[in-house]
């Protein structure tokens, strides 16, 4: 995953042709209409996708409906001879927010375990055809996953990436904590991961790494996991949706 600071606002759809596009998207979707992503495709001879997240009153934040509708995009391109690359951005104030927090709140880690929860969301990262993430804004938790998941990233100057999964009382759960050391070196991975501070662009750097990703996602996502049977990961998103300063205690 290489990391390009550049402006990115070429690649978005502006809020007036939003229609238009919505209109196009209806067109190519597969299987119905997507509810949470705008989808056609770019270029003059029509051979990028083009993916834009669309849930502007939550910037973007992930829900599971979202990421599902992004694997079925990513089947259509990859089905699709005449695509040979694809573009998933987000809005000029956000790519994508973070995940979700209303709908994981209330999960159990006995859900969360037996189901594995967040294995489908790692879909970008085995599509066959190279995925470039265009970033403005927040690329926050998920969101900043989900670009790392791409082969290239455009990130726009006023694009801010982090991982403040610890404020909720819990980790990353979707490659964060592997990606991450990957693309901006071990020691600043740790201090964003366990801070939750953000960095920006310009200090987005590329690194060498040691575990294998496949052995560091498949004990990330199980340490994640664990988090839904403590106290404090109920209490961090509890606090997190009712907009308060959240109370831990250690359990």
């Amino acid at each position: 995953m290489a990391v390009f600071c550049r402006t990115a606002a070429r690649l978005l759809i502006p809020a007036r042709s939003l229609t238009a596009s919505l209109s196009v998207a209806r067109q190519y979707s597969v299987g119905g209409q997507y509810e949470y992503i705008v989808v056609e495709k770019r270029g003059e001879k029509e051979d990028v996708g083009f993916i834009q997240l669309n849930r502007p009153k939550a910037l973007n934040a992930l829900c599971d409906g979202l990421m599902l509708e992004l694997g079925r995009a990513l089947d259509a391109f990859e089905a699709d001879g005449q695509v040979g690359a694809i573009v998933i951005t987000g809005s000029e104030r956000a790519f994508a927010a973070g995940a979700d927090i209303k709908e994981m709140q209330n999960r159990t880690f006995q859900e969360c375990y037996s189901g594995n929860f967040l294995a489908h969301w790692n879909r970008v990262s085995t599509a066959r055809k190279p995925v470039i993430a265009a970033v403005n804004g927040f690329a926050l938790g998920g969101g900043c996953e989900l670009a790392m998941m791409c082969d290239i990233i455009y990130a726009g100057e006023k694009a801010q990436f982090g991982q403040p999964e610890i404020l909720l009382g819990t980790i990353p759960g979707a490659g964060g904590t592997q990606r991450l050391t990957r693309a901006v070196g071990k020691s600043l991975a740790v201090e964003m991961v366990l801070t939750g501070d953000r960095i920006n662009a310009q200090e987005a750097i590329n690194a060498a790494y040691e575990l294998t990703l496949a052995e560091g996602n498949r004990l990330e996502k199980r340490l994640f996991h664990s988090t839904f049977a403590t106290g404090d990961r109920k209490e961090g998103m509890t606090a997190f949706v009712e907009k308060r300063k959240a109370s831990f205690q250690d359990q």
